[in-house]
């Protein structure tokens, strides 16, 4: 189900149904600084490191004020199980500096599961068309413009029939962030674009914050528009965890002071979620390797047009069921539609 490089060291293929993206399109680099946390904890300056994440990270009410049930598409009402494995929500925003974003651009969901032997990272693409509690049918990204983070949250509890247990937001500036603070990155790309200095060839490429910024939003270009923007900014999240991962990282004090200021300057998490809780998930993940890191997109089911004429990816219902009684039931190991990023 997991392919690996082949001895000519080019990426795997994937035979599946191209309808279906392998790769969902926007993760954020959340868990990069999870991973930081962890290997800072044991350090002589861990309290320093502890300090400076604690004093940037800003805490709000994320996270709906409803009890711990949700109505499913069909009309059912569920309760939402308790501690089986952890799902962290993921948002953010792709908008440019002075820019006021109203819709979230990056939607996923991490999954840890109780063993803490991988980790699955399920987009939801922002034009899935769902019901958003309290008002009408409408893209998914339309919630989080109506009533912030606790209306997305409930508008994928009942997706899902799955909790979830805390929210974290950022946006594209920590791409940048990160990826200067620790001297760039060597990521992989399915497809050439680009020109100047912005110029990526397909196979590897070394970039710079202002570089991985074009990577990761260029779309025009590319053949399947956002489906293949997604792929890459699949692809970024690994390179940049795999080089946070690297001796010049995490044993240089400098390097990795750098990185975690750049990792933790522009995240906001709900009030449930502190410095001291992030360490300890990200201590519980320390063996994970890059191969245990899935990437996933939700189901749907094809491109269609919704009453106001906008396009909208429409609902796989059968998926998204199948999905959701795997997250409830903490068996996401099984679910077949997963793939690892070059």
């Amino acid at each position: 189900m997991l392919d690996d490089f082949d001895d000519a060291g080019n990426p795997p293929t994937s035979h599946r149904d191209p309808q279906r993206p392998r790769w969902g399109r926007r993760v954020l680099l959340v868990i990069s600084s999870l991973v930081v946390l962890a290997l800072v904890a044991a350090g002589g300056f861990a309290f320093f490191l502890n300090q400076k994440a604690k004093n940037n990270i800003v805490q709000e009410d994320l996270l709906p004020t409803t009890g711990p049930s949700a109505t499913l598409p069909d009309g059912s009402v569920v309760e939402l199980p308790q501690g089986v494995g952890q799902n962290y929500l993921i948002i953010g925003s792709d908008a440019r500096p002075g820019e006021t974003a109203s819709r979230s651009d990056v939607i996923v969901i991490a999954h840890v599961p109780e063993d803490k032997k991988s980790v699955q990272l399920i987009h939801f693409p922002r034009d899935l068309y769902v019901q958003i509690p309290g008002r009408k049918k409408d893209k998914i990204n339309a919630a989080y413009a109506y009533g912030g983070a606790p209306l997305l949250v409930s508008t994928l509890q009942n997706l899902l029939g799955v909790k979830i247990d805390h929210v974290a937001k950022t946006d594209f500036e920590g791409f940048r962030n990160m990826t200067n603070a620790v001297g760039g990155v060597r990521v992989y790309a399915e497809e050439a674009s680009g020109e100047g200095r912005f110029a990526v060839q397909q196979g590897w490429n070394e970039l710079d914050g202002d570089q991985a910024l074009a990577f990761v939003r260029e779309r025009k270009q590319l053949s399947e528009g956002d489906i293949s923007r997604g792929r890459r900014q699949q692809a970024f999240i690994k390179a940049l965890m795999v080089k946070t991962l690297t001796p010049s990282v995490i044993a240089n004090p400098v390097t990795l002071t750098r990185f975690v200021g750049a990792a933790t300057g522009n995240l906001t998490v709900d009030r449930g979620l502190d410095v001291g809780q992030m360490r300890s998930e990200a201590i519980s993940l320390r063996h994970l390797r890059s191969s245990d890191i899935v990437f996933i997109t939700a189901p749907f089911s094809g491109y269609g047009t919704a009453p106001d004429g906008g396009s909208i990816d429409v609902v796989d219902e059968a998926g998204m069921a199948a999905l959701g009684k795997a997250l409830r039931t903490d068996t996401m190991d099984d679910y077949a539609d997963v793939t690892v990023t070059p």
